[in-house]
């Protein structure tokens, strides 16, 4: 690409009128991006985010030996594929529309972008056709690639993304080298191994970036690696080669930038628009979010006593997790029989009573052998949903075998959370009965809380999360304060409270009302403060309600709520769940009451570990 300087801007891009480049703004026109079909650029306010990078996919070459011998040529094999192709023209399209999906974040998501497409060929005699088609939004800059169909060469397997990032110099990144593992914050030329997405980057400036993907149904997980020992550059790393059949595109890279960490989190519906709509026609009838006791103990009169403590506590789901059916982690175990200790049909026979929905952990060795037969089964017992366990997700293989597995269970209106390693790219707009997906290192693998901190500005870009908060259990390293706040900032359509914890630990303790007054889907969300590994406050609101969770780090923070979100002219009683170590109870959680305005604002005082919670109702 030959790129002009533009002194005045510090830009590297270059945005005049030329018929093989495409130019292209945002909206508001604080992005832009320019691309030829082989390399990309994106400024942001003037400054440049992503330096000249490389674009491309290489396919085997094998697929186009016989296109090639229709055209009457021969291949030469030596050429690697993306350099036998010209551009031919770029096309530009607007888009601005607001759509509300069936739960979310927001009730309402804006989605707003100009468009551009390079259009290019092979110059090889096969006339075959590559399109990169670019998205930009005034907070990120989407792109992928597009084949269009092809008559003589319908098939076709990609083994390689040649897609890189290229960075300014001192840029820093937050970086996980699987889904569950701990963050580590280093330099782009010191990751040496391939990593999850998202990648959060924070730039010497105080501009901050992520990368991540959205719509990846048919393809395989691709991770992120510097292409050198310090090198500025993150190349792509594909997990499997992918076979294609034209017309076919591959998911969506994004590229999320904003000003701070929190505007970063705030953008993150550029993934659900990125995803084609709801699938499911009568999805409202009966995808209801809610939040989700696990049963502990395999046998009938757990499963009740546990039902009876979801109907006190207005918890609408119980999850029997593994043991339920022998061997669970075998292909020899059969999931259409339950254990002799467990009267399945009187558990949830006495649910259906008490308006509590039976969940069940299914192993992967089950699902593949026995789904066609299962989940009708699973359906005709009174089951509403499936906790599918450790499912292979990263080769193009699994990842569709995953995918058709959501759909097969919205076929038999089931309800889906899928555990381990899995993370979303927005499959839950299409098929909302995919409430939730673990890929997060959470309670169960007791974190601390500058942990917990970090992941709002990394692994919560991408979608929901199933962290499994844990609340009575002994072995907590962070405050219960701090764990009732995890609830509102981990958002999960389908949100696991007292994971490990049974009927028998609660002691009349008063902070059990956060949990019974807990919604778990939202009108708005707005991010109030926060920086990775440090701190994080979320309010978030449904009809005239709102729930604020401010969470602090391993050391103690004083935590300022400014109320100023609420609505002007009216007053709200705010219930305040903040740790208090002269608090009668075991959890150490003071309960306070007091009136708010949109003009208050409160500072606490976060133990080390610590947070607060605060529920808010208007004042009648």
């Amino acid at each position: 690409m030959k790129l002009t300087y533009i002194t005045l801007l510090s830009s590297l891009c270059a945005f005049g009128m030329n018929a093989q480049v495409m130019s292209l703004q945002s909206p508001g026109g604080n992005v832009k991006v320019e691309a030829d079909g082989k390399s990309y650029c994106i400024d942001y306010n003037g400054r440049p985010v992503i330096l000249d990078s490389r674009l491309g996919l290489e396919l085997d070459n094998k697929t186009w030996e016989r296109a090639i011998a229709l055209a009457g040529r021969k291949l030469d094999s030596t050429k690697p594929w993306m350099e036998g192709l010209k551009v031919d023209s770029v096309s530009y399209n607007t888009h601005d529309e607001t759509w509300h999906p069936l739960y979310g974040e927001r009730s309402a998501v804006r989605d707003n972008y100009n468009g551009g497409t390079v259009h290019m060929s092979k110059t090889d005699g096969s006339n075959y056709r590559l399109d990169v088609e670019f998205r930009v939004y005034d907070n990120a800059v989407a792109f992928r690639y597009f084949f269009p169909e092809h008559p003589t060469a319908v098939f076709h397997k990609v083994v390689d993304d040649l897609t890189e990032y290229h960075f300014p110099a001192g840029v820093t990144a937050w970086a996980q080298r699987w889904a569950q593992a701990p963050v580590d914050k280093l330099p782009i030329g010191d990751i040496d191994e391939p990593v999850e997405r998202p990648l959060t980057v924070q730039y010497p400036d105080g501009t901050w970036l992520a990368i991540t993907d959205a719509d990846v149904d048919d393809w395989c997980l691709t991770r992120l690696q510097a292409a050198s020992a310090g090198s500025d550059t993150l190349k792509s790393v594909m997990y499997s080669p992918v076979d294609v059949v034209t017309y076919a595109s591959t998911p969506w890279k994004v590229i999320m930038i904003a000003d701070s960490p929190t505007s970063l989190l705030e953008g993150n519906d550029v993934i659900l628009n990125l995803n084609p709509g709801c699938e499911i026609a009568d999805a409202e009838e009966w995808v209801k979010p809610g939040t989700i006791m696990r049963c502990t103990k395999i046998d009938t009169e757990a499963g009740l006593r546990n039902i009876d403590f979801c109907a006190e506590h207005k918890i609408p789901y119980m999850l029997f997790d593994w043991l339920w059916y022998l061997p669970c982690t075998s292909h020899d175990g059969d999931a259409t029989k339950v254990v002799d200790n467990l009267d399945m049909k009187r558990v949830v026979d006495y649910g259906k009573e008490k308006g509590v929905g039976v969940w069940l952990y299914v192993n992967q060795h089950a699902l593949m052998k026995q789904q066609d037969e299962l989940l009708p089964l699973l359906r005709e017992w009174g089951i509403v949903g499936v906790k599918s366990g450790f499912v292979q997700y990263a080769s193009h293989r699994w990842a569709t075998w995953l995918h058709n597995l959501v759909r097969a269970a919205a076929d038999n209106k089931l309800l889906m959370n899928i555990h381990d390693e899995f993370r979303p790219s927005g499959f839950s707009r299409t098929y909302p009965n995919l409430l939730t997906q673990e890929g997060i290192c959470g309670n169960e693998e007791w974190p601390d809380a500058t942990h917990n901190v970090t992941l709002p500005f990394t692994r919560m870009l991408c979608g929901a999360a199933d962290y499994t908060i844990c609340y009575f259990d002994p072995r907590l390293k962070n405050t219960h304060a701090h764990q009732l706040a995890a609830s509102i900032v981990f958002y999960s359509p389908l949100q696991t409270i007292l994971w490990y914890d049974t009927p028998d630990r609660y002691h009349g303790e008063p902070e059990i009302e956060w949990f019974e007054n807990l919604e778990t889907t939202f009108d708005d969300t707005k991010v109030l403060d926060g920086f990775p590994g440090e701190n994080i406050t979320i309010a978030r609101n449904k009809g005239d309600r709102w729930w604020v969770g401010a969470m602090t780090n391993n050391d103690a923070r004083t935590a300022k709520v400014d109320f100023s979100f609420l609505p002007e002219g009216r007053k709200f009683t705010a219930r305040i769940y903040s740790d208090d170590p002269k608090a009668a109870t075991a959890t150490k959680v003071g309960c306070t009451t007091r009136t708010v305005t949109s003009k208050d604002a409160i500072s606490f005082k976060l133990q080390p570990k610590g947070g607060v919670a605060i529920y808010l109702t208007p004042k009648k």
